[in-house]
């Protein structure tokens, strides 16, 4: 398995609508972080999708490394 890009040390906020679909990047070589655009394609990766039960703003990881993808789970503190 290829390395993970680490994107940024850090979540991203991001403002969530419910009842909608988001796919966040797994590769970290998209250029819309922190979501997919393709740029996996070829690779063992695949975005991870997350289904936004209410409207509010979350933590995508930044860094690939959380034990809850695709959300932070504070795991960037330790890389």
């Amino acid at each position: 398995m290829s390395e993970k890009v680490i994107t940024q040390k850090g979540s991203f906020k991001v403002e969530v609508e419910a009842g909608k679909s988001y796919y966040w990047c797994a590769c970290g070589k998209s250029a819309t972080q922190p979501f997919c655009d393709g740029s996996h394609a070829g690779s063992e990766y695949s975005p991870i999708k997350f289904e936004a039960t209410e409207t509010k703003t979350v933590g995508f990881c930044g860094c690939r490394h959380s034990g809850k993808l695709p959300m932070c789970d504070g795991t960037h503190r330790t890389l």
